[in-house]
């Protein structure tokens, strides 16, 4: 990656952020990811003291995975596609449904260069949470290329996951 010394300050701040209130509320988190491949996890564990609040991530890139790993319906993948609000919400409460945390957060996206359509264009990204059994998701559509995207996704991901711990 080639973020600038903005962009990694602002993912470290955050991801302070994120554990803080994860300490707080004595919860642990575990992340479900798709576009940003494990990015997510990455941020998160590079805060000290991160294994008191953070579980695991699963990287669940394919389709396949998605079934398998996190319980997703192949009728929602077959319905909707991968970059859905079905299958992030999905993917987030199976996510949680492991048992490895009481947290979750899940992301599907189009990062591009490739894989855009009509509907869902490049730098289209579902992100969803689970904080309190409380399952929520948004659509985002990102501008820029494929480590924008993704770093814009994770970016929010995170801010998702502060505003929905704080209530």
């Amino acid at each position: 990656m080639s973020l600038s010394t903005d962009q990694q300050k602002i993912i470290k701040e955050l991801s302070q952020k994120v554990g803080g209130e994860l300490a707080r509320l004595n919860q642990c988190l575990i992340t479900a990811e798709s576009c940003t491949g494990g990015w997510i996890a990455q941020a998160i564990t590079e805060t000290a003291g991160s294994s008191k609040w953070f579980n695991s991530g699963i990287v669940s890139y394919s389709n396949e995975a998605k079934q398998k790993l996190l319980n997703v319906k192949a009728a929602d993948l077959e319905a909707h596609g991968a970059v859905s609000q079905q299958v992030v919400e999905g993917m987030a409460e199976g996510a949680a449904n492991l048992g490895f945390g009481d947290v979750a957060v899940a992301v599907s996206g189009v990062a591009g260069p490739d894989g855009g359509t009509a509907d869902k264009p490049v730098g289209t990204v579902w992100i969803g949470w689970k904080v309190n059994e409380i399952i929520s998701s948004q659509k985002f559509l990102f501008d820029g290329d494929r480590e924008q995207v993704r770093y814009q996704t994770l970016i929010k991901a995170l801010e998702g996951l502060i505003e929905r711990l704080k209530n």
